[in-house]
């Protein structure tokens, strides 16, 4: 079966700001490698690179008018920085993928969602 774990960035530190910095150089060293080896994994299919929050628009239309807004829709503690597809055989697999993802540690969440074909 398939999932799609969704990576939300919540206050999880990215490289290149101040957050990250104060991090152990081993921590960081361990996230790359986390990272990494979740990527390595034959049954991952790595989701495309996501743009940071602060480069998102939300659109939402009124009225038959599109409205658009800067930002992602739930704000930058709810936003997803990333995502990839697992192929799994069951929601425990899964799980146990998702609490190897370093943003799941790090302030963040991961959301670990079945792929379904339409209801």
């Amino acid at each position: 079966m398939q999932y799609v774990l969704l990576i939300y960035q919540g206050t999880t530190p990215l490289p290149n700001t101040d957050a990250w910095e104060a991090l152990a150089a081993e921590e960081q060293q361990r996230i790359y490698a986390d990272y990494a080896a979740v990527n390595e994994n034959p049954a991952v299919s790595p989701g495309l690179p996501l743009g940071l929050p602060a480069h998102a628009k939300t659109v939402r239309v009124e009225n038959g008018r599109a409205i658009i807004s800067d930002g992602p829709f739930m704000g930058p503690g709810g936003a997803i920085g990333g995502y990839l597809v697992l192929e799994a055989d069951d929601e425990a697999a899964a799980i146990e993928l998702a609490a190897t993802i370093p943003a799941a540690r790090h302030g963040g969440a991961i959301e670990v969602r079945p792929v379904e074909t339409y209801w």
